[in-house]
């Protein structure tokens, strides 16, 4: 499973021109799930979204998680995580989840962020969404958990920005 988190002033997701989510200051999650992702992915990343301390104090470090900043969560399904564009012009998304798993692993991963953020919204699986956001930094992080990384309180996390994109 692998998300891209960005902090944000605000974010909102749309479906055929009409709001279905949006939120205040918080993160936005956008979610791929793989194919052999598990529940285990997805407690593991929801309990990491709500506790990443990536908020400033009153020093204005980043110290403080989600849940300390009393803020929510906008989660975004996105199977384009999984793209492989290594091979030609087109990207093949073979690695991505069939969409019947892709939902039941979405809809558990947003279930779990609950259990730890009070606000969470949510586009809609499958869907032609229109997403906004004001950046809040910007902070933006690549994480990722996976079969391979046994640890489930170690996923895989990657900075985003040139450093992060190998060819």
């Amino acid at each position: 499973m692998k998300i891209v988190l960005q902090r944000v002033q605000s974010a909102s997701v749309a479906v055929d021109g009409k709001t279905v989510g949006r939120i205040g200051p918080g993160i936005m999650v956008l979610i791929g799930v793989h194919q052999t992702d598990l529940k285990q992915q997805a407690e593991t990343l929801a309990r990491k979204c709500a506790e990443l301390r990536i908020f400033p104090d009153a020093d204005g470090k980043m110290n403080r998680s989600l849940v300390d900043a009393g803020g929510e969560a906008l989660v975004v399904s996105q199977f384009t995580l999984y793209g492989d564009c290594r091979k030609g012009r087109r990207p093949s998304f073979i690695e991505a989840a069939e969409p019947e798993k892709g939902n039941r692993l979405y809809e558990y991963f947003i279930t779990c962020l609950r259990r730890h953020v009070p606000r969470v919204e949510a586009g809609v699986f499958g869907a032609h969404m229109q997403v906004s956001l004001v950046n809040d930094g910007p902070v933006t992080l690549v994480i990722e958990c996976t079969a391979e990384n046994p640890d489930p309180e170690s996923p895989q996390i990657n900075r985003a920005g040139p450093a992060a994109i190998s060819s």
